[in-house]
């Protein structure tokens, strides 16, 4: 018989290294295991949350029974706690610290900023107080004080033979008569016709008149996003080398509701001279000294003011609301 070699290797190797438990997701299982026992997780099927170290009581939502009950949940925002179907149930735990308690809605001082509330203040606070009232009658509606103005503007005569017209005056009336603005204006052309007889300017009206870049941008930012109403309005425009936008432009030369008012045709277009007459009942533009822009504007706006409320259905919406 032949013989048999046998190579044994008895070296004993080395153990395999046991996996490490993931410690993120151990504090995740502790968490949501305390987040359970409080009653704002529910509880997965076949899972059971241990109680927490130190802690006689067992896990929220677990009796003594064999079988475990439904877990606790958190009442919805608005609810009542203990409340089910309309019938009111025991509260499973007193009130107190860790107790839930039933949401209420965010408080008045919490629902907004400190800086915002602030802020609304300074803007409210710079708004002027809304008009009480008009001779008329009527009560303005408290928005439309501030988004309402009427135009009137002056012009004189330039170039060859005072042809071309060109700003002298502009004035501007709030709402209820009240002077905005009101000024003189210096053309950037020389004048060759005062044009006294209508326009009311002289000579030394412009020896301190503002010059018309500076007026220009004035004017304009008091018009800008404002109703404007004015009598043949597109002259003034081109006078300023502006163009206001057509909803937020009134024109008294142009409203049928005016003319029907006075007895006039409601294609016609009345000199604002007659309106004035026919509806309020005074002379304006009289006499040698000419025209007054302001006089003008004013009279403009109480036109304006007598069909306000059937006007603006008509062309689509309330002034100064956008």
């Amino acid at each position: 018989m032949s013989d048999l070699t046998l190579n044994l290797d008895f070296t004993v190797g080395k153990p395999k290294k046991l996996a490490q438990p993931n410690v993120k997701h151990q504090h995740f299982l502790k968490r949501r295991a305390y987040l359970e026992r409080r009653g704002y997780l529910s509880k997965k099927r076949g899972s059971r949350a241990a109680p927490e170290r130190g802690s006689s009581l067992p896990p929220a939502g677990w009796s003594n029974a064999s079988k475990p009950c439904q877990p606790a949940r958190a009442p919805l925002p608005g609810s009542c706690a203990g409340v089910t179907n309309g019938a009111q149930t025991p509260r499973s735990r007193p009130p107190g610290k860790g107790a839930i308690r039933p949401w209420k809605g965010p408080s008045p001082s919490s629902s907004r900023p400190p800086e915002r509330d602030l802020l609304l203040g300074e803007c409210q606070s710079s708004l002027p107080t809304p008009a009480r009232g008009t001779g008329t009658g009527t009560t303005a509606p408290p928005s439309r004080p501030y988004k309402c103005v009427a135009l009137d503007c002056e012009m004189v005569g330039t170039g060859q033979g005072g042809k071309r017209s060109e700003l002298a005056r502009c004035s501007v009336i709030g709402y209820d008569g009240d002077l905005v603005y009101d000024k003189y204006i210096l053309p950037p052309n020389p004048i060759t016709n005062y044009r006294t007889r209508w326009s009311g300017i002289r000579r030394q009206h412009m020896k301190n008149a503002t010059p018309f870049k500076l007026a220009q941008k004035e004017i304009l930012k008091v018009l800008c996003g404002k109703i404007v109403v004015g009598h043949a309005v597109h002259n003034d425009f081109k006078a300023l080398n502006y163009f206001h936008p057509q909803s937020l432009t009134r024109d008294t030369s142009k409203i049928p509701l005016l003319n029907r008012k006075a007895g006039f045709p409601e294609k016609e277009s009345v000199s604002l001279k007659r309106l004035t007459k026919q509806l309020l009942h005074r002379d304006i533009q009289v006499g040698k000294q000419g025209h007054s822009s302001v006089e003008d504007a004013r009279a403009t706006m109480e036109l304006y003011r007598l069909v306000e409320a059937q006007l603006e259905p008509e062309v689509g919406g309330q002034p100064g609301q956008k």
